[in-house]
């Protein structure tokens, strides 16, 4: 299937590693992930809410999760993680396609969200994708989500597909 993509680039995006303060006033570093970020990211799925599960993912079973990560961990996909303190509470990952795009995926912690951390997340991976020399990258959200489809839109996604359950919703980097 080949998809859309906006004529023009959205613009440029801060690379990582970065730290800000959210909202609640907690200072979050935002950082490329390395090999000895796994187990961190198994502690944060295992706690991720039920509720805040879209689309299948993340998994619920820590076997699950350590499969799923396997995946989206695997070389050739970039992520960045948001760290307070020694906790990953958000993580952001870019998958390759078959068509020489990427596909984004965004989690944050229940008692993280609304803070922000979502959009410094989402913004630091495009750049990080960017300076890889990524062009175009893709998501779904559900149609509901109206605070996930705020944000993609906020950073410079715009919707490519609206005729199913979910939106797509695209930018191009370069």
């Amino acid at each position: 299937m080949m998809r859309d993509y906006p004529d023009e680039p959205a613009g440029s995006f801060p690379e990582p590693p970065r730290t800000f303060t959210d909202r609640e006033s907690r200072t979050v570093r935002v950082e490329v992930s390395g090999e000895d970020d796994r187990e961190a990211l198994v502690d944060m799925y295992v706690d991720f809410a039920p509720e805040d599960r879209a689309q299948g993912i993340p998994p619920s079973r820590e076997s699950a999760i350590r499969r799923w990560l396997d995946d989206i961990l695997a070389e050739g996909c970039l992520n960045v993680i948001a760290w307070h303190g020694d906790d990953a509470v958000g993580h952001a990952t870019l998958v390759p396609d078959e068509h020489d795009a990427y596909e984004l995926a965004i989690f944050v912690l229940a008692e993280y969200q609304g803070a922000s951390i979502g959009t410094e997340l989402v913004e630091t991976l495009l750049g990080h994708g960017a300076a890889e020399g990524i062009e175009r990258v893709w998501l779904t959200v559900e149609r509901w989500n109206d605070p996930a489809i705020a944000l993609y839109k906020k950073v410079g996604f715009e919707t490519t597909d609206s005729e199913r359950f979910e939106l797509e919703m695209a930018i191009r980097l370069h």
